[in-house]
């Protein structure tokens, strides 16, 4: 996928919250694809949790979905109603709920349904006000049954992604902001690419109306184009990994304080934040991260006379590889009974 800016819509890139009801939907599709559907195109690795919540919610959740799983395929389009653009669940469901009927019966027909499924919807892309009545109600329940009591992680968790990417903003502007979205996403001006389950070369002019960036704890990367406005891009949020300890496993390969600069990088940092996040002067950190850079494990986007530093997937790969050694290591010298 490569999205085209245009002057104008580098001058109109605007932070947003979670969307709580975008959110459900994207839920569902982890409990349909399961543990391996976790990665996706973003390259953030993992979240914290998302495991713990996969095995517990998965037993059942069919059921306590109801409509909600019919309009979610395991893959694919996902009905441009169901994404509200709305961080408060009881407006989303409430806007969802009073979609327009034209609309409504516009985005089922991109699904593809099996003959029950169709069955099911059919009322509802019919738009009568028993199926709007019933599907608010399915929402509210699989919101209530599944999500709640993960929600103030999720939203305690894009508080910090939406302050890491408005650090980022300020450090390195629009284009630092574009080049650290994700990993393995490439920022090369005038044009933003994303790895897209299923597409090839997929090009999206923006048309000077902007672009919505909106993270998202279960889903991503998405795209939601309105003819009419700028389109939305939802990102999979900064997994926000600790980065305690780090040095204690990687020391003996990099060096302390290289490991210690290396793991300052899980979130993307200007020279002068990454000297603050380590601990060292600002030279010894521009030594520092230009090793690091040489041998394939941070990426350096200048701009101006500013630079940015982000983790590589070579990076990536290695602080992940470095926490999971830790974990066994903890779970070896556990006692056991």
């Amino acid at each position: 996928m490569r999205l085209h800016f245009t002057a104008a819509d580098l001058s109109n890139v605007t932070l947003a919250g979670p969307d709580a009801l975008g959110e459900a939907a994207f839920s569902v599709r982890r409990l349909r694809a399961g543990p391996a559907g976790g990665q996706g195109a973003g390259g953030q690795g993992a979240r914290p949790g998302l495991g713990k919540w996969l095995r517990q919610t998965r037993p059942g959740a069919a059921l306590r979905a109801g409509l909600l799983f019919e309009l979610v395929p395991r893959e694919g389009v996902l009905p441009d109603f169901l994404v509200q653009l709305e961080e408060d669940f009881d407006t989303g469901v409430l806007q969802a709920a009073g979609t327009p009927a034209d609309r409504l019966a516009a985005d089922l027909a991109e699904l593809s349904l099996s003959a029950r499924a169709a069955r099911r919807l059919r009322d509802l892309a019919q738009g009568t006000a028993a199926a709007r009545r019933g599907l608010a109600a399915d929402l509210r329940r699989y919101h209530g049954s599944c999500l709640a009591e993960v929600w103030p992680r999720i939203r305690a968790d894009a508080v910090t992604d939406r302050a890491l990417r408005a650090e980022t903003l300020l450090r390195g502007g629009v284009d630092g902001l574009l080049a650290t979205l994700g990993v393995l996403w490439r920022w090369e001006p005038p044009v933003l690419r994303i790895p897209w389950p299923g597409t090839h070369h997929v090009d999206v002019p923006l048309c000077g109306r902007g672009l919505v960036l909106v993270p998202s704890y279960f889903g991503g990367p998405a795209l939601m184009y309105r003819p009419e406005d700028a389109t939305v891009l939802i990102y999979p949020m900064h997994a926000g990994a600790p980065a305690a300890r780090t040095a204690d496993a990687l020391g003996p390969l990099l060096g302390r304080t290289r490991a210690a600069v290396l793991a300052a990088v899980r979130d993307p940092a200007s020279t002068t934040a990454l000297a603050e996040r380590a601990g060292v002067s600002l030279a010894s950190a521009s030594q520092h991260a230009a090793v690091l850079r040489n041998a394939g494990l941070l990426t350096t986007s200048r701009v101006g006379s500013a630079v940015l530093h982000a983790l590589s997937p070579l990076g990536e790969a290695l602080l992940r590889g470095d926490s999971a050694l830790r974990a066994g290591a903890d779970r070896d010298r556990r006692p056991r009974l």
